[in-house]
């Protein structure tokens, strides 16, 4: 009979419940839970128990012999039509497929498919969705230094659907750690993120990432074009060839620095959930005495609005998201025309740079992660010791009108009510953006078995829109524009 994985069962935690951990995970042995998958493995050793000498060694390689080669006709079986396409992974076997971007338990959706596929690593090996985001948002801070990162400022939006609890996640006040350097605060961010809510251990959250910054990652389009566009100036050696140019796609990068803080990380944090390390690593770098502060990251309930269709949920100030339901709620109670989504801008608006991630499964659990260093690359400054890029978000910067994420869900009574999560980055008019998302998403009939993420046009200026959804039983996930950013699930 074939097996297939079953979808992750959530725990029903209260928002200020700790995470719960069995008393098996403190007799773990010092193997991670889930194998490196950046690193060839050595097979372990079968041992034979139960009958005597040499007879139970040959009946047991036998048997071991014909396991063998069932799995190994099964897979030949099963990966005939694999293909290299961004969503293409080992599935689960299945009596019936779906269109790209639609599975039968979990999925992940980020600007590198490097990180997307650490992400559907770690739903497979047991993880929910806090894990799975979180691993990747580490993932990406250190294959996309442009956009977010270790110095970056974290704003998530989590969904329990086993509960019916939201939380809202924000790096805490704006900080500064010196003079135009902010305060990093994404490990201590990430890290209550995750005590709780996460399901896997910390320390393997870690690994990939760690992995990634000691043996190194090719450099992608995006981070490319970053480079091509900012220059490199503060970003030599990390990410410039020996001749002071910046390194183009495809070339390999390595972050030794950063790998000793992460590795790091999986021992402190649990035990300093501030930080305090990589704290004072910078301060005696910049020469001062101490840090000033440490961060205060927060769990919080969810703003809400009731709507028709169910209930919507987003951040609270300083984000974007309480103008993103006041547009909401003007244009659900107006009978004109929804509000345009690319409104003209004032001159001197720049555009924040920020990374968004998205997470899903079946029973229609979401994440939303964003993040920004405030700038391209942020302050440009690279911290030699720890491989940090600092970021400009001092005291006196403006709130953070990147950062709105939006779910959608139905009512707990009913049993068929899709979930949807809508996260925007690369355009200061987010609100604005999402607002016409969801409405186009409520005013678009869809048929009961295809209710996923509605496709739109496009977005303001170069962002992009990413697009989770849970229903019947499925994990929807999609971008706008198409492509821009793979996918990954099961």
């Amino acid at each position: 009979m074939e097996t297939t994985a079953g979808p992750v069962i959530y725990q029903k935690l209260l928002l200020w419940e700790p995470n719960l951990e069995s008393e098996e995970e403190g007799e773990e042995t010092s193997e991670p839970l889930v194998p490196n998958p950046w690193r060839p493995q050595e097979s372990p050793r079968n041992e034979v128990g139960g009958l005597p000498g040499t007879w139970a060694r040959l009946v047991s390689t036998l048997l071991l012999l014909a396991v063998g080669f069932s799995l190994a006709a099964r897979q030949l079986h099963a990966g005939g039509g694999a293909t290299g396409t961004s969503d293409s992974v080992v599935r689960p076997p299945s009596r019936h497929s779906h269109r790209p971007g639609v599975y039968h338990h979990g999925a992940i959706i980020s600007p590198a498919a490097t990180c997307s596929r650490l992400g559907q690593e770690l739903l497979v090996a047991g993880g929910n969705v806090v894990d799975a985001g979180v691993g990747a948002a580490l993932c990406l801070a250190v294959v996309h230094p442009h956009a977010t990162g270790l110095g970056a400022m974290f704003w998530g939006l989590f969904y329990n659907s086993s509960s019916g609890n939201s939380a809202a996640l924000t790096s805490g006040p704006v900080q500064t750690l010196a003079p135009g350097l902010g305060l990093p605060s994404a490990l201590p961010t990430l890290h209550l993120l995750h005590a709780h809510f996460g399901r896997l251990p910390w320390p393997h959250l870690l690994v990939g990432p760690t992995t990634l910054a000691q043996e190194g990652f090719l450099v992608d389009t995006p981070l490319a074009r970053a480079l091509a566009a900012e220059g490199t100036k503060g970003l030599c050696p990390l990410l410039c060839h020996t001749d002071g140019t910046p390194l183009g796609p495809g070339a390999r990068a390595t972050n030794p620095k950063l790998a000793a803080v992460l590795n790091r990380a999986a021992v402190d944090l649990p035990l300093a959930p501030a930080g305090d390390t990589l704290l004072r690593l910078l301060a005696r770098e910049l020469g001062l005495e101490g840090p000033s502060a440490s961060p205060m990251p927060t769990l919080e309930p969810a703003l809400q609005l009731p709507v028709a269709q169910g209930m919507l949920l987003t951040t609270p100030s300083p984000s974007a998201g309480p103008q993103l339901l006041a547009l909401l709620q003007a244009a659900l109670n107006s009978e004109g025309p929804s509000p345009d989504p690319c409104p003209p801008l004032p001159q001197a608006t720049g555009t924040p740079v920020s990374s968004v991630l998205a997470t899903v499964d079946s029973s229609g659990s979401v994440l939303l992660l964003t993040s920004s260093l405030n700038g391209s690359f942020g302050s440009g400054h690279l911290s030699p010791s720890t491989g940090v890029l600092l970021s400009n978000l001092v005291a006196n910067s403006a709130p953070s009108p990147w950062a709105c994420p939006l779910i959608l869900h139905g009512s707990p009574d009913d049993t068929e009510a899709s979930v949807l999560g809508l996260v925007a980055s690369g355009t200061p008019t987010v609100a604005s953006v999402m607002t016409h998302a969801l409405l186009s998403h409520l005013a678009k009939p869809q048929r009961q078995d295809q209710r996923g993420p509605t496709e739109s046009p496009s977005i303001c200026g170069q962002g992009t829109l990413l697009q989770v959804a849970a229903h019947t039983e499925h994990a929807h996930v999609s971008s706008v524009p198409s492509g821009c950013c793979p996918f990954q699930g099961f």
